[in-house]
């Protein structure tokens, strides 16, 4: 690690066996909602019944957490006291002649666990047929709130405050007088925000979700191109058929959060059909995830009871504390990476009213998770609009 390295400490996740055992007599005991008639298979209303049984049978079976727990801790994790907060993080050293710190957010339902498989392509790409020199040192936190940057009795934090005690993280704590950022979902604000805190310390923002919007006074019977188009109609869909977690997520989350908190099957059908609806997966949501990456996702809201608090964001955003700062550009160099099955496309022009766009790429193939869906993609757009800012 470089620099300052005071209240940082060595973790490695040990669950115990008591929780473990809790969660299998859970597991017994689920009693099982009847379905729609009609609409076994379609995931229509919400998570399908017959995969969720599925998944819950391979969960109580066939699933290995202590496995799981081994790959988790096959990569290099601390923990850091920032401030009233202790921050859960992977710290990979980059292998080539001058890695460059890069910083990468999850957001939610995902977990520090979406990036396994791509953080070997940025701290090693020699090692798969790259260039040393785009390497990486990668620090990959649990957001404050999630995960193991969670303990009960914590203050929530809006975005705006992740960003500040990540920033100090990668500065203060970390020593890092120089570094790149990148995120996705609620990751992407956080990155936002660390990159306008801080615009000389912040290389360039690469970002797979863009949270901007039209011009307050944009006429929208009159878009200006299919783009523009196609950008008012996800927008319209969405308000109308896929925001409704938002709404409870954001107005009574500590009601949810009894219910997900209590019930491990609840947990797994609430996150489940995110990773379902949101990826490029055709329907199968499992032609993108395997059951194992599923459950390690679910098992690290369950195992530390983050969920709850993981609801925050959403609750901020929507009582006037907004994701990005309002009215104000942020001046960090930035890329985009727009992936089809995204949640949301909007327009460049858009973007350009609050970053400083200086890459654009629309990929093939790939959704919301991109990290953990098209991993190899993701990389090389991260190496390539990094490389002329090092």
């Amino acid at each position: 690690m470089g620099g300052c390295e005071a209240g940082v400490r060595p973790f490695q996740v040990a669950v115990g066996d008591d929780v473990l055992d809790d969660l299998a007599d859970r597991l017994d005991r689920v009693r099982w909602p009847d379905e729609i008639p009609g609409s076994e298979g379609t995931w229509e209303y919400g998570t399908d019944l017959g995969y969720l049984k599925e998944l819950v049978a391979y969960w109580r079976d066939g699933f290995d957490w202590r496995a799981q727990e081994k790959a988790i801790n096959e990569f290099p994790q601390f923990m850091a006291e920032v401030g009233d907060i202790d921050v859960h993080f992977v710290h990979v050293e980059g292998n080539g002649p001058a890695p460059l710190p890069l910083l990468l957010c999850h957001g939610w339902p995902g977990s520090f666990w979406e990036f396994h498989r791509i953080i070997p392509l940025l701290t090693d790409p020699g090692r798969f047929g790259g260039d040393p020199s785009d390497a990486f040192t990668v620090v990959a936190p649990s957001l404050p709130g999630y995960g193991f940057s969670f303990r009960p009795g914590q203050r929530r934090c809006n975005l705006e405050e992740m960003g500040a005690v990540l920033g100090e993280l990668m500065t203060s704590v970390l020593g890092y007088r120089r570094f790149g950022v990148q995120g996705g979902d609620w990751g992407a604000g956080v990155v936002s925000r660390i990159a306008h805190q801080r615009p000389a310390e912040v290389a360039g923002l690469h970002m797979n979700l863009l949270f901007t919007r039209p011009a307050p006074d944009a006429d929208r019977s009159a878009p200006a191109d299919d783009a523009e188009r196609l950008a008012w109609t996800e927008i319209d869909r969405w308000m109308k058929e896929r925001v409704g977690y938002q709404w409870i997520q954001g107005t009574r989350p500590q009601t949810l959060a009894y219910a997900l908190t209590d019930s491990p099957v609840g947990l797994a059908g609430w996150i489940v059909e995110k990773f379902r609806e949101w990826s490029d997966c055709g329907g199968d949501v499992e032609a993108r995830f395997t059951k194992d990456f599923l459950l390690t996702d679910i098992m690290i809201y369950w195992v530390t009871g983050a969920i709850g608090s993981s609801f925050w964001p959403y609750y901020a955003v929507r009582h006037g504390q907004p994701a990005l700062p309002p009215g104000e550009r942020i001046a960090v160099p930035a890329a985009h990476a727009s992936f089809p099955a995204e949640i949301m496309h909007p327009t460049r022009a858009w973007a350009e009213q609050v970053y400083d766009i200086r890459r654009w790429t629309v990929m093939e193939s790939g959704g919301h998770f991109a990290a953990a869906e098209e991993p190899e993609v993701l990389a090389a757009d991260i190496r390539e609009f990094f490389r002329d800012l090092r």
